[in-house]
């Protein structure tokens, strides 16, 4: 069996590595020209442990995690209004809660690959799907600037929130998009005062409709998250550096570190709306979506790369004992009736949390630093572990 798998992202690469250990041969289409640099810090936990753990992929994981030791809120003074013990949270998820960089954990999967016979997975870099096609027996995508055309049996779009197969497929991305009403930008510079300042832990700015986070990383690097409210009045893909104006802007007034990190903030960083992806169905015939792609929950949610993991590992396990053509069909539609109850109780949990995230107001953002506070006190802390737990797990 033969599938081609556009998006080598986390959720392509770890689909690609499972079908190869499977047997089958896939042919996985990236138009990057290499694993991307951007991103930033997220919390590996729920279905991806248990994904990552049944595949092998946790400790290549684990090795690349940070020990964080706290999340911190600050005012403009840098003085703490309110701190999580992650260490302690940890312990009460089980032990198993990593903080993993994004490109780091695309790096990880993208290792993994070495555990396939060379001649079952083909990884095309700066490869663009640019015609996309699926009938009732076949899948095809044509690539540029080849030209070539790749034919397999079943064909999987894990290109991420904006994806190209779903446009091609499925309908225009607006039908689908359903934004939260902010924009995240995420980039990271170098600075070894600033990483100093830092230190071992998450800083957050304790601010109302906007919110900075700033990540120190194992060199005298810093990684940086910047979430704003959205507006019709900001397009998607500014001039040469008025995305950083626009930056500099938004988050004026945050104190000194966050002044600093903006002096140093790069022309174009990433910057993307924060958004989910709702769909009615995620397959078609021989065609399926995957990742970000059918369901994106929203870097609130907090489970963007544990989803991923957990959502191609139980995929690939589906397709892999499929020995006729006429089993994909069944096959995509088991995939999405015991995968999708797991994303809409996410993206319903990334809905909750948008207003903790960017308080509107005083009184929001009092509420948060409250129930921080409350995770230092004994009882508390696993009533709260325990609700976002119960939240994933859903």
């Amino acid at each position: 069996m033969k599938a081609i798998v556009v998006g080598a992202g986390i959720a392509g690469l770890v689909l690609a590595r499972q079908l190869g250990l499977a047997g089958w041969r896939v042919e996985l289409v990236e138009k990057s020209r290499g694993p991307r640099p951007d991103g930033y810090m997220m919390d590996f936990f729920g279905p991806g442990v248990e994904a990552a753990v049944r595949i092998g992929l946790y400790p290549r994981l684990e090795a690349v995690a940070y020990d964080v030791e706290a999340v911190e809120y600050v005012d403009p003074a840098g003085r703490a209004t309110s701190r999580l013990d992650y260490h302690r949270f940890a312990r009460l998820a089980g032990g198993k809660v990593l903080s993993l960089l994004r490109p780091d954990m695309e790096r990880t999967a993208l290792a993994a690959l070495d555990d396939v016979p060379p001649d079952r997975v083909r990884l095309h870099y700066g490869a663009r799907a640019t015609q996309v096609r699926a009938g009732e027996d076949y899948a095809e995508v044509t690539v540029s600037p080849s030209g070539n055309t790749l034919r397999a049996d079943v064909l999987i779009g894990a290109d991420g929130i904006h994806s190209e197969v779903r446009a091609e497929l499925y309908g225009p991305e607006p039908r689908f998009l359903r934004s939260l009403g902010m924009r995240a930008a995420a980039f990271i510079v170098s600075d070894a005062e600033l990483s100093a300042r830092i230190g071992n832990r998450f800083m957050l700015t304790d601010s109302i409709g906007r919110t900075a986070g700033l990540y120190g990383l194992r060199t005298d690097e810093v990684a940086a998250l910047l979430v704003y409210q959205d507006s019709p009045e900001y397009p998607d893909s500014p001039g040469s550096g008025l995305l950083r104006e626009r930056l500099r802007r938004e988050f004026a007034g945050l104190g000194a570190t966050v002044d600093r990190l903006l002096e140093l903030c790069p022309e174009r960083p990433y910057d993307d709306t924060v958004a989910q992806i709702v769909m009615p169905t995620w397959h078609k015939g021989r065609t399926v979506l995957a990742g970000d792609a059918s369901g994106a929950v929203s870097l609130l949610a907090g489970q963007g790369g544990s989803l991923a993991i957990a959502g191609a590992t139980l995929l690939a396990e589906i397709l892999a004992p499929v020995e006729s053509p006429k089993a994909i069909a069944p096959a995509l539609l088991a995939f999405e009736q015991r995968w999708r109850p797991v994303v809409e109780s996410a993206q319903a949990s990334g809905r909750r949390a948008a207003s903790a995230f960017l308080p509107a107001n005083r009184a929001q953002r009092l509420v948060r630093r409250w129930t921080i506070q409350g995770t230092a006190l004994p009882g508390i802390d696993r009533l709260v572990a325990r609700r976002i737990l119960r939240t994933i797990a859903k």
